[in-house]
């Protein structure tokens, strides 16, 4: 069965970046049985550019229709002084709620050959593999009321509300223990019970359903600052984390400085299955990175691993995903780099060039087939 991608390169190197991708799927429909169609969407600020809103109707429509989602980035200071409301971020924001892709999974792995590209020390990073799950619908990003008003000593008051109800963290929570099973069977969840009420009650939820549903797993509770400081001491102690969306927006962070870069971890964000359908949207963590953009210097890998989370996920094309994830290795093992994750004595390659190494290791490896 043909499968339906929507590209939406966004910002900045977005369409860089996505464009490597796109080739990866080019190969896939040019030399395997695993046939997929691409189409174009727009948003974020080149949305506003042309519509003067940064997520535009006929990208709900496409978005909607299609298998999969692969996303850029968007955002920049082209667009800073724009109203918030239609702001690049607010047409993400906005797809991320349409689609109520409420489960984003995050993973932090350290490939061998970039262990020197961490700041932390080589035995601190080795062999680090950490899942990380943010809700994303809900929190201080949704919750309301919000907004700035000025109140009548002429001073600014600034609000946002977090918020959660049960439900939203039951299904964020079996979506992690559901993880944990595939992997170590050990789940650490994180909050700020102590001194905020909301994830009081997220810790209190998550305890019931791990000792109703879930009691193999391993279930352990951290507060998010001492998790912030744990993942840079000791962060194999680690393996599935769940947390919500501002917590999981700065840890998630964190973590990826422990793999060397932003411009290594990719992400996938997911909805409700409902009758075999469920939503989609696979987009590496980094920015638009306008400082980079259209001078061929941005790091796809992210990019294209977010690919291989898509042919798992979406697709259950466990090989295909595989296949990608070894080439992106196989192509550092032989020492190759953007300028990002380069701290070795050659020069540093292009974002084409990059798309184009991991592309010949696919070949290789599909002829071994």
């Amino acid at each position: 069965m043909t499968k339906k991608i929507l590209l939406i390169p966004g910002d900045g190197i977005g369409p860089e970046v996505v464009n490597q991708a796109s080739k990866i799927i080019k190969y896939f429909n040019d030399n395997s049985d695993k046939k997929f169609t691409t189409e174009n969407a727009l948003l974020g600020g080149v949305a506003y550019d042309q519509y003067n809103n940064p997520f535009p109707e006929e990208t709900l429509k496409l978005a909607k229709q299609s298998d999969a989602i692969l996303l850029g980035a968007v955002g920049g200071p082209k667009w800073e002084d724009l109203d918030y409301n239609v702001r690049p971020e607010r047409g993400l924001l906005g797809i991320r709620k349409e689609l109520d892709l409420f489960a984003n999974l995050r993973p932090a792995k350290v490939f061998d050959a970039l262990i020197d590209a961490s700041t932390l020390k080589p035995e601190i990073i080795k062999n680090l593999d950490i899942m990380i799950i943010r809700e994303l619908t809900g929190d201080l990003y949704f919750g309301t009321p919000r907004g700035v008003k000025k109140l009548e000593d002429g001073s600014l008051y600034g609000y946002n509300t977090m918020t959660y109800n049960s439900k939203e963290v039951e299904r964020i929570a079996r979506v992690a223990f559901d993880m944990a099973q595939l992997r170590s069977q050990k789940l650490c969840s994180i909050d700020k019970a102590n001194v905020i009420e909301t994830t009081e009650m997220w810790r209190n939820v998550v305890t019931e359903i791990q000792s109703r549903e879930y009691s193999n797993i391993e279930l352990s509770h951290m507060y998010v600052d001492n998790a912030s400081m744990q993942l840079v001491r000791a962060p194999k102690q680690f393996d599935v984390i769940v947390t919500g969306n501002m917590f999981g927006d700065i840890l998630s962070d964190t973590a990826s400085m422990l793999t060397g870069s932003l411009g290594m971890l990719p992400s996938a964000s997911l909805g409700v299955k409902i009758n075999d359908k469920q939503y989609a949207l696979y987009e590496p963590v980094h920015g638009s990175a306008p400082d980079i953009a259209n001078q061929n210097k941005a790091n796809p890998i992210a990019t294209i691993m977010s690919l291989a989370m898509m042919m798992r996920y979406s697709f259950n094309y466990i090989k295909e995903s595989e296949i990608i994830e070894q080439s992106i290795e196989n192509v550092l093992n032989k020492g190759y780099r953007t300028s990002d994750i380069n701290n070795l004595e050659s020069s540093s390659i292009s974002c084409n060039e990059m798309g184009d190494k991991i592309i010949y290791e696919i070949d290789n490896l599909f002829k071994k087939l």
